[in-house]
């Protein structure tokens, strides 16, 4: 053999050919495909867990106060009473939560109060991420479980 056809031949063997290239592409597309997909719902579910973690700080809060107060917000000072002293608040202690207001839910959205609530209690509500009643999935209802 000559000088130039073992170049030749190191030269063909030193890279990857089109086809393999294209194999591993193939390969990755598939992959991401399969696992993209769950890892995009696994980021969804963390927003109503989020959610469902403030309502129950959001509940907390409020049972702090009531044993202040002597009873829930009304329906009229709503979640604020948490965060500055109501004009009926006599043994107001608070601010009851962190910050300057009453925190919103993971898709922005306010959180609905209600007392009393549908059954008999406070109700604390979040919409989810379509923001209106109902839902499922990520739209569905977070509230607390009075």
């Amino acid at each position: 053999m000559n000088l130039t056809m073992k170049h030749t031949r190191k030269k063909a063997q030193a890279g990857f050919t089109l086809i393999e290239l294209l194999v591993v592409l193939a390969i990755l597309t598939l992959l991401a495909g399969l696992v993209g997909p769950r890892v995009l719902n696994q980021l969804g579910g963390a927003k109503s867990k989020s959610t469902a973690v403030q309502i129950a700080d959001i509940d907390k809060a409020l049972e702090i106060y009531k044993l202040d107060v002597g009873r829930y917000p009304t329906n009229e000072e709503g979640l604020a009473a948490l965060m500055k002293r109501p004009g009926t608040g006599n043994g107001w202690a608070g601010p009851y939560l962190k910050g300057e207001d009453v925190p919103s839910d993971a898709w922005g959205h306010p959180f609905r109060y209600a007392n009393p609530g549908p059954n008999g209690g406070i109700e604390i509500l979040s919409l989810g991420a379509d923001g209106a009643p109902g839902g499922e999935g990520e739209a569905a209802d977070v509230r607390n479980l009075h």
